[in-house]
């Protein structure tokens, strides 16, 4: 690893533009077939806003972020939230949706990172307006819990949003962090200013072999699942889908599936991506008898769409960011895998 080579991206390069346009659309809008809309790419001097719609957050843990994104070029804009407490939550509900209202409402905000995740914007997601959104959408960063987010800005608007490391992930040394740490929080940079990305992941005995080009879009498995009946309800027929969990046991992440098969989630596919899952041991004597590549093929035999295992992404250091709504070509061969945004 180039020590110098990393530190010499901290220097703002020449960004890649794009026109923004007055554009709206609705619910079915997405299902007819028509593609995501990309926000703008960031620029430098352009204004990023940090706001924590769910878990709390102390102000000297977003610090490292701040002062990393600023050596990138962006200018940095600390939402009201950041600080601020209400048991686990990063203020009240009507806290937490304000502070992202007025982040979302602000045409100076050119995207928004959530400062982490945990729990709580399934609470508010139902509170937020997104009429100027529409018009004139912007990045949006995070993952785990704000994959409630990603599902409902790509069923309902059809916006193009960044499922990546948050606040919470940045290292408080920048000079004595390892270099997978470097890598991926780099990756967030590469998305905001429209970098061609590619990310690699090794040959697994399980995977199935094939190449697929589709707009990805996924998350946490668990919120996916939460949000089945709902007006944020995962939408993913011809897409390449990508998911990851953790702290869960093999039994449920088995009822998941399940209920991604029987919802005919994995039906239309046209790639499957599976992230990082770090697993609750079974109970004593209470073996599932099924391991996650097991549980997995078994839920998928039947299509034949190509299917890729332990992709760096999830609650793990190698969570690389990932541009959903964007479209990905994926190619699962013998020597290994990779998804590459085109």
């Amino acid at each position: 690893m180039n020590r110098k080579h990393f530190l010499s991206t901290l220097i703002p390069a020449a960004a890649v533009l794009s026109s923004a346009k007055a554009w709206a659309t609705t619910p079915s809008t997405d299902k007819a077939g028509k593609r995501s809309l990309i926000p703008p790419y960031l620029k430098p001097g352009d204004l990023i806003g940090i706001t924590s719609p769910a878990g709390y957050i102390k102000m000297e843990e977003v610090i490292p972020s701040v002062d990393l994104m600023k050596s990138w070029g962006f200018g940095v804009e600390i939402g009201k939230t950041i600080g601020t407490r209400d048991f686990t939550f990063g203020g009240t509900d009507a806290e937490r949706a304000l502070d992202f209202q007025q982040m979302l409402d602000n045409p100076d905000v050119k995207a928004i990172m959530c400062a982490r995740g945990g729990y709580g914007f399934v609470r508010i997601i139902d509170q937020i307006d997104f009429s100027k959104f529409r018009k004139h959408p912007k990045w949006i960063i995070g993952f785990s819990d704000i994959t409630v987010l990603h599902c409902h800005l790509s069923r309902n608007y059809g916006v193009a949003s960044i499922h990546s490391k948050m606040c919470n992930s940045f290292p408080t040394d920048w000079l004595a962090a390892d270099p997978m740490q470097i890598e991926t929080i780099l990756s967030i940079k590469d998305a905001l200013t429209g970098e061609t990305t590619q990310y690699n992941a090794p040959f697994v005995p399980s995977n199935r072999a094939g190449r697929a080009e589709a707009e990805l879009i996924g998350g946490n498995l668990r919120t996916i699942e939460n949000m089945a009946g709902s007006v944020s309800e995962l939408e993913a027929d011809g897409k390449i889908l990508f998911i990851e969990d953790t702290g869960e046991a093999l039994y449920s992440i088995d009822r998941m599936f399940w209920n991604l098969k029987r919802s005919g989630k994995l039906s239309r596919l046209k790639g499957l991506v599976i992230g990082g899952f770090k697993l609750k041991s079974d109970a004593e004597g209470d073996a599932f008898g099924k391991n996650i590549y097991e549980i997995v093929m078994e839920k998928v035999k039947e299509y034949d769409y190509p299917v890729c295992f332990d992709f760096p992404v999830g609650h793990q250091k190698n969570n690389y960011a990932l541009r959903c709504g964007v479209k990905h070509l994926m190619s699962v061969e013998a020597d290994g895998s990779f998804l590459r945004s085109i």
